[in-house]
């Protein structure tokens, strides 16, 4: 009697030539690398978005204590924090997307990919809109 509990038998694959097995393996390999490549960008986005969002956050806190009356031992204390965190994140994430852009560029050297990948485009936005936050903060400092 055969256990419930016994792995499912291997699929056979078909007759492949040593060539034939080699490019298979290659190809698997470039799409780990490639899948690998986007979950680092990914990670680059998420720590980029919470720099961000948390240097935003903070300036506009510290802003609002400083209109209620709190007073700092420097009146910008508000906007330096929020501009160190936003343009370190909005940094990161620029850091981020250079790096995947050329990962993305040596496997195109060795297969045909799509240069339009979703989470490149994602760090494209981020970066757009780490610089806009920047912007906005030190223009309204100013």
């Amino acid at each position: 009697m055969k256990s419930p509990f016994a792995p499912p038998p291997m699929p056979t694959l078909p007759a492949m030539s040593s060539s034939e097995m080699a490019q298979l393996n290659t190809n698997l390999a470039i799409d780990r690398t490639l899948m690998a490549a986007d979950r680092s960008l990914m990670a680059w986005v998420r720590t980029a978005l919470s720099m961000i969002s948390f240097g935003f956050t903070i300036y506009k806190l510290l802003e609002g204590f400083e209109q209620s009356g709190e007073h700092f031992r420097r009146a910008t204390t508000p906007r330096d924090i929020g501009l160190f965190l936003t343009g370190l994140g909005t940094v990161a994430m620029v850091m981020g997307t250079i790096e995947y852009w050329y990962r993305l560029k040596a496997l195109r050297e060795s297969r045909a990919l799509r240069l339009v990948q979703p989470s490149f485009v994602m760090a494209l936005i981020m970066s757009a809109a780490g610089l806009f936050i920047f912007v906005g903060i030190l223009a309204r400092a100013l």
